[in-house]
């Protein structure tokens, strides 16, 4: 079993950013694909940036050129960088890890963009 813990969440200011982390509990290399997904209130959760275990990554619209996901083997950890950040970022932000056999969530952590 893997746990994941979210960590870097809260409240910031449009326009300002903020730096998330996932850290495993084990060897992130079992997850072919690692990712980070949102909630917003009343919306079903979507995913924002995903990142394989070679390294290619690819975003969802609404966040591509504002966002970074990046991975840390020897850590077994991921991280979103957020830049840029809109009042409609505002969810619960969950780190997941993925195989052919399962898949891992963390708890989720806040982020709160708002004046």
């Amino acid at each position: 079993q893997v746990q994941l813990v979210e960590s870097g969440g809260g409240l910031v200011q449009p326009g300002g950013s903020l730096r998330l982390s996932c850290a495993a509990s084990g060897s992130i290399s079992r997850f072919n694909v690692m990712g980070w997904y949102r909630q917003a209130p009343g919306k079903q959760r979507e995913w924002v940036a995903v990142i394989s275990s070679g390294g290619d990554t690819n975003y969802a619209d609404s966040v591509k050129a504002r966002f970074i996901i990046s991975r840390d083997n020897a850590k077994n950890a991921i991280y979103l960088q957020m830049n840029s950040l809109r009042p409609e970022d505002t969810a619960v932000y969950y780190c997941q890890g993925s195989n052919s056999y399962t898949t891992y969530w963390g708890q989720g952590t806040q982020v709160t963009v708002s004046t």
